[in-house]
């Protein structure tokens, strides 16, 4: 029940992206607003695990660059591309983040998982991907909405690498560090706010979709998803990002009336077995890679990278505190 709960929350995000703007809402209000409920409810979270902001100007700098890229610019290219792009097909899109991140990785040498197995489910995911946008078609999708939504994808694969390289386990408070990532992301939306377009008059609907994805969509799934690692392992959690795009094309399809050919959802499931390939492990690879997975699975966990790799948990309002470890390899580099 509660992973079926937590794939709802998660994969209803771009039903409420796409209702707002519907209703009137421009993509930079609809990321402001996001950024300030979902900050609100973690940090209520927050002080009610009794953990602190980071008090650290190193950790603050930090946290500014991870709520950009995690938070600022995916959100709003979400909400831009949406306004072109069905949400459904956006739900799908979002499902190549965990590509992307093995991509970067490879790239920048801090891929160790080679194996053969999930080096043809990196390709096989962007064959999917291929397959969705199909270029050599009038009726494909190549457009400026879907390539800012594959973007958005990007933009949380360079947070993940980010937060992990500057982030991971610091303060031991994931908490409050969330809360504080987003709440940088309220600052930064909140800046560029004069520059963009008025308020306008939204419609009801539209107010009251943007306070469900920013309360539901954007603050309670961290917590959610955090327990649910604590309590199930970072195996149950992986399992919700395979199931974000499936409940963002039903939704859109039966709230919204969206219809998707055969070919995009052929090109979903292509992703998502690439997706399922490229978390495959060989035995003796280090457990520390399945929370990974469990990052990557979806839009939301972009904001608490930082948390699910640091063993903490919260049962029953008590914090578990845990033990870090660095060794010096051969060549003296920590690890």
């Amino acid at each position: 029940m509660r992973m079926a709960l937590l794939a709802l929350l998660w994969g209803s995000s771009f039903l409420w992206i796409k209702i707002a703007l519907n209703g009137g809402l421009s993509p930079l209000h609809i990321t402001v607003i996001r950024c300030a409920l979902g900050a609100a409810v973690l940090l209520v979270l927050a002080r009610s695990a009794r953990q602190r902001l980071p008090r650290s100007r190193r950790t603050w700098a930090h946290l500014v660059v991870a709520a950009f890229f995690c938070n600022v610019l995916p959100f709003f290219l979400f909400s831009v591309g949406e306004q072109t792009v069905d949400s459904g097909v956006a739900g799908v899109l979002n499902a190549t983040t965990p590509l992307w991140s093995m991509g970067i990785g490879l790239a920048l040498g801090s891929e160790r998982g080679r194996h053969p197995l999930r080096l043809t489910g990196l390709l096989l995911g962007f064959a999917g991907v291929l397959l969705v946008f199909a270029p050599w078609q009038e009726s494909g999708l190549t457009s400026w909405g879907a390539l800012l939504l594959l973007a958005a994808a990007v933009s949380y694969a360079v947070a993940f690498a980010y937060m992990a390289r500057h982030l991971l386990g610091r303060d031991g408070a994931p908490l409050a560090l969330s809360a504080s990532q987003l709440m940088a992301a309220t600052g930064l939306t909140t800046l560029a706010l004069p520059a963009g377009p008025g308020v306008g008059s939204p419609t009801l609907g539209a107010l009251l979709a943007v306070v469900a994805l920013g309360i539901f969509g954007t603050g309670l799934t961290f917590h959610l998803n955090s327990r649910l690692i604590a309590d199930e392992g970072p195996t149950a959690a992986a399992t919700v990002g395979y199931l974000l795009p499936v409940v963002s094309v039903a939704l859109g399809a039966l709230v919204l009336g969206e219809e998707l050919s055969a070919r995009v959802v052929m090109g979903m499931a292509v992703v998502l077995i690439g997706v399922g390939l490229t978390r495959t492990r060989r035995p003796g690879t280090p457990a520390d890679e399945a929370p990974r997975a469990a990052v990557q699975a979806g839009p939301i966990s972009s904001q608490t990278s930082a948390a699910y790799r640091t063993n903490s948990a919260q049962r029953a309002g008590e914090t578990v505190g845990y033990l870090s470890i660095r060794i010096k390899d051969s060549r003296g580099e920590s690890a």
